[in-house]
């Protein structure tokens, strides 16, 4: 079941831009070892599901999973051999909007190469650049 609000204000939303980095969210904040973004993007919230699956699957139960990003997006196509005009497309798919630094996943209760493997598995499947980060001592 892919990820998408319960209810919207509004139906469509325009595209707008990704400007700057990322001012709230880019610290790891739960577990201990954080996959942050070095590109701005739209990650749907099928990508999002995958990497759920791929991380779950590779944990098998193992310390703890953490998603930081939601997809508040709709994002809207027509439908291909259309002709111009009759108004803006139907929503195809939900995005969460990400800036550069922004925290997607984060796992805690693992050792650090346990998690670097884990965020490889998941790198693969975002179409923005991400690195792993570790959590800052306090």
């Amino acid at each position: 079941m892919a990820l998408m609000p319960k209810r919207v204000k509004h139906r469509k939303s325009q595209r707008g831009r990704i400007k700057g980095n990322a001012t709230r969210g880019q610290h790891v904040s739960y577990g201990d070892y954080g996959l942050q973004t070095t590109q701005a993007g739209w990650i749907s919230a099928a990508v999002i599901e995958a990497g759920r699956i791929a991380a779950s699957q590779y944990l098998r139960g193992e310390g703890r999973l953490y998603i930081r990003i939601f997809p508040h997006k709709p994002i809207t196509s027509i439908p291909l051999e259309t002709r111009m005009g009759k108004g803006k497309g139907e929503p195809e798919y939900w995005a969460a909007v990400v800036r550069p630094g922004t925290v997607l996943f984060e796992v805690g209760g693992v050792s650090e190469e346990a998690a670097r493997l884990c965020f490889a598995r998941l790198a693969h499947k975002m179409p923005v650049r991400v690195r792993m980060i570790k959590r800052r001592s306090a």
